[in-house]
């Protein structure tokens, strides 16, 4: 019998460990998805780096109380698999949106989230998915400001080219 709570305190402190490090945690329902889907959804998750886990919801319960993380206690109902990250925050959000979007008839849903230490429901996991990613932001607020500069110094251009005219 001990054997069986020392493998118990072992994932209980592998989950803490996890928690601790991770930039964002989503919680994701995983009912009747078939073994292909799910395969393909852990390949896209190591593309991205992100560590997907399936563990006892009540072992996962005991270690995030442990550190003071209750809000996700009401989530974990059923079947819950965790999708954690330690670089980019967003991803396992985006991977799971966008393999929802690939695979429409999968079951798979997205119960909840922590986001750099913030509580997210479903919806707002989702929002934060469908968000572009920090380069493609970058970029967008570049060609924005390339417009502006560029207008700027044609209109500085015009003024002087109409003071010359005048100075004629």
């Amino acid at each position: 019998m001990s054997k069986f709570l020392e493998e118990k305190k072992r994932v209980v402190i592998e989950v803490k460990e996890k928690l601790e490090k991770s930039n964002s945690v989503v919680l994701v329902d995983y009912k009747g998805i078939n073994v292909a889907d799910v395969t393909e959804l852990r390949r896209r998750f190591r593309e991205v780096g992100v560590d997907f886990k399936v563990y006892k919801n009540t072992l996962f319960k005991r270690a995030a109380s442990e550190l003071g993380i209750d809000s996700l206690n009401e989530f974990l109902e059923g079947p819950t698999s965790f999708a954690f990250s330690y670089d980019d925050a967003v991803a396992p959000a985006r991977t799971i949106n966008q393999f929802i979007k690939d695979f429409p008839k999968t079951p798979i849903t997205i119960k909840a989230g922590i986001i750099e230490n913030g509580f997210m429901d479903a919806v707002t996991v989702k929002t934060i998915g469908d968000l572009p990613s920090r380069e493609v932001l970058l970029a967008m607020l570049l060609g924005g400001l390339q417009g502006s500069m560029r207008n700027l110094a044609y209109m500085l251009n015009s003024i002087k080219e109409k003071k010359e005219a005048e100075a004629l």
